[in-house]
């Protein structure tokens, strides 16, 4: 495979359970077909479970699955939290302080391990990680490109428009999106796609179909150009 250029990317949320993780792992399956060494990031991630005689946590272990690099756990995932309630809560009870600069210094140091890095949010945009810092602060320290995930419900218009504007007021760019069909009987879910395909002005990168059970590898991802800089 073909010496290829640093890649990395910011996948956020229109709000939480809206299928992040599950558009994470499916960029990530997507973009190891172009890339050697490919891996996903979940800086804070709250709410742990005894998983192979371990407390992890789901979304961590799934995006390491879709990994095509092992990297130390620490750097993968900075900051883990048992509680699942918001991160700002989680690291209150856990006495943990969320650094950002410590976040932004673990990425440097898988960017140069792998040729991409997948980093996933946590919840919606403005989640806060403490009473002074939100999940919009931690994009912005990183100054990646956003792929915004969209749940496909009632009301994803306004989360959608209002998590644009959000993300380009903190100097961003929103470099494509993906629509999620996390509710199967949503009405006019068609004209709620080609309504955000014109107003959201960025490529729209899959259309995920409900899933019982969600497969990443069932996602077909339509990658930007620039992404696809070696084939194996």
């Amino acid at each position: 495979m073909a010496e290829s250029k640093k890649l990395s990317m910011f996948i956020a949320g229109t709000d939480t359970g809206v299928g992040k993780t599950l558009a994470s792992t499916a960029m990530l399956h997507a973009l190891a077909k172009h890339h050697r060494d490919v891996v996903g990031m979940k800086p804070v991630a709250a709410g742990t479970a005894m998983i192979d005689g371990q407390q992890a946590n789901e979304d961590v272990l799934m995006l390491r699955a879709a990994s095509s690099k092992r990297v130390p756990t620490g750097l993968d995932n900075p900051v883990l939290l048992p509680d699942p309630v918001s991160p700002h809560i989680a690291a209150a009870r856990a006495g943990v302080q969320i650094d950002l600069a410590h976040i932004v210094a673990c990425h440097q140091k898988l960017m140069q391990l792998a040729d991409v890095v997948v980093v996933e949010g946590a919840g919606g945009w403005m989640v806060p990680l403490s009473d002074t810092l939100t999940g919009a602060d931690l994009a912005q320290a990183l100054q990646l490109p956003v792929v915004l995930v969209v749940g496909l419900r009632l009301g994803c218009l306004n989360h959608a428009l209002l998590t644009l504007e959000a993300i380009q007021r903190r100097g961003l760019s929103l470099a494509g999106w993906i629509a999620n069909q996390v509710e199967p009987g949503m009405l006019a879910q068609t004209s709620n796609i080609e309504f955000l395909q014109r107003r959201l002005n960025a490529p729209l990168l899959a259309n995920i179909a409900h899933q019982a059970r969600p497969d990443p590898k069932q996602v077909t991802m339509a990658l930007p150009a620039s992404w696809q800089t070696s084939s194996p």
